[in-house]
């Protein structure tokens, strides 16, 4: 591990004077940003701990909830707020990792960990443009189970780990940021990029800025929704496939949906072509199908998993059908 020095931010102004440098990073709950460190793919010179900033889980005058970027997963997964009002959230944050790990990471924390692309990780033997931009992307050709369908491009494959992310994905929420020209407000689903040619930037954020809160919207019919998570093996491995889905019925047709897929794309992804051939149609295993296919229309399956278009199709319709007769509420 390379040598480093830790400082612990004061406030939020604090944190952002501290980590505008280049070399500096942010420690949440330290548990990607330690392993990245261990295995030097991540090698600051300086940490700053922003884990005294907020922790709080506040009612907002609008009816939504407004989440600290210090909240420890478990805090939020357990809030009785977000069980009843926005279950698909704490049913994400369930199915990420171990009790030990919940009450260690942070929701900001959340938000920026990285791939788990092996190519990634391996340091000494692997080409990886994420890692080392110019070098070339060992996984398109290498083993690829695990990697993009959706909006990869040919620089890399690597997908987006996070359940918490998919979920908030879904539910539109709203990223509060502070940086060194003040603070502003990211739709999730901008937040994180496309790989495109610069695959090593994750995030839309700017050097130094800091993730403070993360807002949920008043979204009336987040209470009938789910998340759903297909897995190699049940103890906390990552998603081959992962689906959030929230379902308004009107009478016998969809009055409104949102749908984010896990485990397909270097971001969560929000499915926005699936959610517009849904709206205003018949709730009918068909139709769940149809909505799945139009997303996946332009899907790049790499050698190793050209299951995934099928597979998600698969438990997207079993969920909005569960969701539809009040199976999953």
């Amino acid at each position: 591990m390379t040598p480093f020095r830790y400082l612990r931010a004061a406030d939020v102004a604090d944190a952002v004077k501290l980590g505008t440098d280049d070399g500096a990073a942010f420690l949440g709950g330290g548990t990607n940003i330690v392993d990245l460190m261990r295995e030097t793919v991540a090698r600051p010179d300086r940490l700053v701990d922003v884990t005294g900033l907020s922790d709080t889980i506040t009612e907002t005058a609008d009816g939504g909830l407004l989440i600290g970027a210090a909240a420890r997963n478990t805090a939020v997964a357990e809030h009785r707020a977000v069980r009843t009002r926005y279950p698909l959230l704490s049913r994400a944050i369930l199915a990420g990792a171990s009790a030990q790990i919940r009450n260690m990471a942070t929701v900001g924390g959340n938000l920026l960990q990285r791939t788990r692309c092996t190519y990634f990780y391996d340091t000494d033997g692997s080409r990886c443009n994420k890692r080392a931009p110019g070098t070339g992307c060992d996984a398109r050709d290498g083993f690829n189970r695990i990697h993009a369908v959706l909006g990869a491009s040919d620089a890399c494959v690597a997908t987006h780990p996070s359940d918490m992310c998919v979920a908030l994905a879904a539910l539109d929420a709203v990223v509060h940021v502070n940086g060194p020209d003040g603070a502003r407000t990211i739709a999730f689903d901008a937040l994180h990029r496309l790989p495109g040619d610069r695959p090593d930037r994750d995030t839309m954020l700017a050097p130094g800025e800091l993730i403070t809160a993360i807002a949920l919207p008043p979204l009336r019919f987040a209470a009938n929704s789910a998340y759903r998570k297909v897995r190699d093996r049940a103890s906390y491995a990552f998603a081959l496939i992962s689906v959030a889905a929230a379902l308004e019925m009107d009478g016998d047709r969809i009055g409104d949906v949102r749908i984010a897929f896990g485990g397909v794309a270097h971001k969560p992804w929000r499915a926005t072509r699936a959610e517009a051939v849904l709206r205003g149609g018949p709730a009918t295993h068909a139709a769940y199908r149809a909505a799945a296919e139009a997303e996946f229309e332009t899907a790049r399956p790499l050698r190793d998993n050209a299951f995934k278009p099928e597979l998600a199709t698969r438990v997207l319709a079993a969920m909005l059908g569960d969701l539809a007769m009040g199976k999953l509420a």
